[in-house]
């Protein structure tokens, strides 16, 4: 596992995150309802030639969850440059996954953010976007986050499989199911899914062109979350049409074919 060892005092929240290795500045950014434990097995690979941060998103993974907290797109770009400040990092190198994708994007687009290269994997960045689950735990919220926790556990089982392509290992699968678990997690797991709304991709999606940095996309080509047709969309206003997609994977490329990412990132920081 990855250790998250430093806090970042965030509008009196505090954010978890952790670094390794040493080198140029890369960040690996997570999406929902994972945390940075989606990097465990990429991050090390890594820290031989970069200096990697991770952190967990505000209301995900061991970051704080409170009741009435704003844990949507609209704060997390904000987070981030904010963190970068914080480390004295500028231009680095940045891998994302999901809703770290269009935190990245916003981020760049407006905080004026600028990086180094752009990984970017299955992100949340073209409409339309949410589940069926989405928009029906959008309208119920409280009867959700108050279902007895058997049923809640059952739900969050069903969904975090349907993100992978391959059957998840219980190592994972624990790992990714412990955050939203018990009094505090159990409602702040409903709060994220409540709060998704695509107003804060559509915010940027006008702003999508080519960038003046390296910039690459992997899309798991049995994504059921979102399907690779957007991710070819997404290519076509920011990479020329150019994207790779990897066989036999969902959206949880991580753990369906981490070693593609790996490939993908030693060539872009090339």
């Amino acid at each position: 596992m990855l250790k998250l060892d430093q806090s970042f005092r965030f509008e009196g929240q505090d954010v978890a995150w952790g670094r390794i290795g040493e080198g140029a500045p890369l960040v690996m950014l997570h999406g929902t309802p994972f945390s940075s434990q989606v990097w465990r097995r990429i991050a090390p690979l890594i820290a031989s030639r970069r200096t990697v941060y991770f952190f967990d998103l505000l209301g995900y993974g061991q970051s704080a969850k409170a009741d009435g907290q704003d844990v949507s797109l609209g704060v997390q770009n904000k987070l981030f440059a904010s963190l970068l400040k914080e480390w004295g990092v500028k231009e680095p190198d940045v891998l994302c996954h999901d809703f770290g994708g269009s935190t990245a994007l916003r981020t760049h687009y407006l905080n004026d953010v600028r990086y180094r290269s752009l990984l970017l994997v299955d992100p949340v960045a073209v409409a339309p976007w949410g589940s069926a689950l989405v928009q029906h735990v959008r309208k119920h919220e409280a009867a959700f986050a108050g279902a007895p926790d058997y049923i809640h556990e059952s739900i969050l089982r069903a969904y975090l499989q349907g993100a992978a392509f391959q059957t998840l290992r219980s190592e994972a699968l624990d790992l990714y199911m412990q955050p939203w678990l018990g009094p505090v997690g159990k409602p702040a797991f409903y709060r994220q899914i409540a709060q998704m709304d695509q107003k804060f991709t559509d915010e940027v999606e006008k702003l999508y062109r080519p960038m003046n940095f390296p910039v690459r996309i992997l899309w798991g080509r049995e994504d059921e979350w979102i399907p690779i047709a957007q991710g070819q969309k997404l290519s076509e206003k920011l990479t020329n049409g150019v994207m790779t997609a990897v066989p036999q994977a969902g959206h949880l490329v991580q753990e369906d074919a981490p070693e593609m990412i790996v490939a993908a990132l030693f060539d872009t920081l090339q």
